[in-house]
């Protein structure tokens, strides 16, 4: 066969078939032109997903009969005035979107430009073009697309559920809604509203930005977000990171609430959400993903949004500096935030008590006849109590005292409260000023634990202890191997091991801050660590998971029963301790029950 040009409308199809995957990428591409033409509110309207309509609406500055015209000419944009593709400011620049949705549907734009008197509309079906007729409509343009994908029915056949690609568009609304604050959304099935995002109030651009941008991401990611979110506002070598991220105890099981923005566009870039997971790393176990929504701002030429059909990647001139900064920022706002947990831990502590009805679970009925002794058992249960409060009738509170004055003004002074029990030999319950404190003993002692090895090993050193008689550990030949290839390595971490006959090794030292650890659970769940993230990687490099697994071996155990002195310091060094509301795997090390939850619970409010 000779070589031949493709005819034009074949041409447009292929190009749709780069940019156009489904409706939502049209209606990406609409909502884009629409934020470019400096619109203040925008409505989208579905029809069956999307799939027999496509319906765009804004209020921005329109199109002359002209421009309209070229609008839907290949490469044809006004969003490149000095024709620079490393300066691209816009959200839209390509000029392929509209002509490529209009060769797979029937596409109708009307648009009237800012201080015209007139309105009108080009109709383009298939790729075919109508001519410019004039029509009605305020200020503005609206977009309809008809039956997407007519042109094209292969691509049709792939098309998901209407409940699906309406989930696919839903998100591309809220993604650029959470990037524009400032812009009033919505979202209609038809005729049914589904999402309405009233346009942020204040000055975006002075000290309400924040305040404005942190009211959208409650709208779209939840008041729970909101309320758990940490600020971020860095600036270094001209690169700018806004946003908030969540505490670690507010965490999902996907990254699907993980929303990253490039000069206000929505991406899904590789580097940034390692950025992420990297900032996260000492703080959530593996399968767990903290919610974090982060705006990066730098020079249009310092990124190249050129790189992706969809301009869905991008690429950094820097990619050094940008992971760095959310990074360092993000674990900067973590340490900041101190041991405090996400409310989210309390709401589902009280969310799980089950109030009786007392009347109906109860066996004693009104009518029914009192058992024998129930007046005595009743007598001494509203007796005083007694001066050292030690054991009521039938109830051991291990550990508990009297309240003396000087705990009494503790309970006020610290954040965490006083002890006043260790319930099971694992709960610390401690007072605040007003409410209760529950501690989880090992999942505490183990952050602290953590945190102390990071500051030992970054300061001078993690100092050794010597085994009076060393520990032999018997493993199978690969594990021994694995942990003898990297005993210099260990052996900065604290922990100094040595080759003993084919199947085992000998442990001879042993990090001074772990105290009385368990030599043989120690080596073999480190062998487990390094077989599961393999040679190829440094012990430095997964510093948190070896630290973390020692922290875990040296920590107080659930089951251990500790003193009112011991229990008190604990509380001290979680207040005084970065991080220490939650332990190395991301669940919270504490619950705190404020006393109107309490009163809440027995009907007292």
């Amino acid at each position: 066969m000779s070589i031949r040009l493709l005819p034009p409308t074949l041409v447009n199809r292929i190009a749709a078939g780069e940019v156009i995957e489904r409706p939502a990428s049209a209606v990406k591409e609409l909502v884009e032109n629409a934020i470019d033409a400096g619109a203040t509110r925008i409505d989208v309207i579905l029809r069956d997903g999307g799939r027999s309509l496509i319906t765009v609406v804004d209020d921005g500055v329109g199109m002359s009969a002209a421009e309209l015209e070229l609008a839907v000419e290949r490469h044809a944009t006004s969003k490149l005035p000095d024709d620079d593709l490393t300066h691209i400011a816009t959200l839209g620049f390509r000029g392929e979107a509209l002509p490529s949705i209009a060769a797979v549907g029937r596409l109708t734009i009307t648009s009237r430009q800012a201080g015209s008197d007139a309105a009108w509309s080009l109709a383009v079906e298939g790729g075919a073009k109508g001519t410019v007729q004039p029509a009605a409509l305020g200020q503005g343009t609206r977009v309809e697309l008809r039956d997407l994908f007519y042109a094209t029915p292969a691509r049709l056949k792939f098309l998901k559920a209407a409940r699906t690609e309406l989930d696919h568009a839903s998100d591309v609304v809220n993604r650029l809604a959470m990037a524009n604050p400032g812009i009033a959304f919505a979202l209609f099935d038809d005729a049914r509203p589904l999402l309405r995002y009233a346009a942020a109030a204040g000055d975006l651009l002075g000290g309400d930005a924040a305040a404005g941008r942190l009211a959208r991401l409650a709208q779209v990611m939840g008041r729970e977000f909101a309320d758990n979110a940490l600020a971020i506002d860095v600036v270094r070598e001209g690169v700018r990171l806004t946003g908030h991220i969540g505490l670690p105890t507010l965490n999902r099981a996907t990254a699907a609430q993980q929303y990253l923005f490039v000069n206000g566009r929505p991406v899904r870039d590789r580097l940034l959400q390692g950025a992420v997971r990297g900032a996260y790393q000492d703080f959530l176990a593996r399968d767990r993903h903290p919610l974090v929504a982060l705006f990066l701002e730098l020079p249009a030429e310092a990124v190249d949004v050129n790189v992706h059909p969809t301009k869905a990647e991008v690429r950094f001139r820097d990619p050094g500096l940008v992971r760095g900064l959310i990074v360092g920022a993000a674990k900067h706002a973590l340490a900041a935030a101190g041991h405090r947990a996400s409310t989210t831990v309390a709401a589902d502590t009280l969310a799980s008590f089950r109030p009786q009805a007392a009347v109906a679970s109860s066996p004693w009925r009104p009518t029914t006849s009192l058992p024998r002794g129930f007046a005595e058992a009743a007598a001494a249960a509203y007796a005083p109590l007694a001066a050292d409060v030690g054991e009521l009738s039938g109830f051991a509170a291990p550990n508990a005292r009297a309240v003396t004055p000087d705990e009494a003004t503790a309970a006020q002074a610290y954040p965490l409260g006083a002890a006043r029990a260790q319930l099971h030999e694992t709960y610390i319950v401690a007072q605040t000023a007003d409410g209760i404190v529950i501690v989880d003993q090992h999942a505490a002692h183990e952050r602290l634990v953590y945190e102390r090895m990071k500051h030992a090993l970054s300061d001078q050193g993690i100092e050794r202890q010597s085994l009076l008689i060393p520990e032999v550990v018997e493993l199978d030949s690969p594990a021994v191997d694995r942990l003898l290839a990297r005993r210099d390595e260990l052996a900065e971490l604290g922990l100094v091991i040595e080759a003993f006959g084919p199947g085992a090794v000998v442990v001879r030292e042993v990090p001074a801050l772990l105290g009385p650890a368990d030599a043989q659970g120690l080596v073999r769940d480190l062998a487990d660590e390094l077989a599961e993230f393999g040679q190829a990687l440094g012990l430095k490099e997964r510093l948190e998971q070896i630290c973390g697994t020692m922290a875990c071996h040296g920590s107080v155990r659930a089951g251990r029963r500790l003193t009112p002195v011991e229990m008190d310091a604990l509380l001290r060094e979680m207040e005084a301790t970065p991080h220490s509301g939650q332990c190395n795997h991301g669940r919270p090390t504490y619950v705190e029950l404020k006393l109107a939850d309490i009163e809440r619970l027995f009907g007292r409010r």
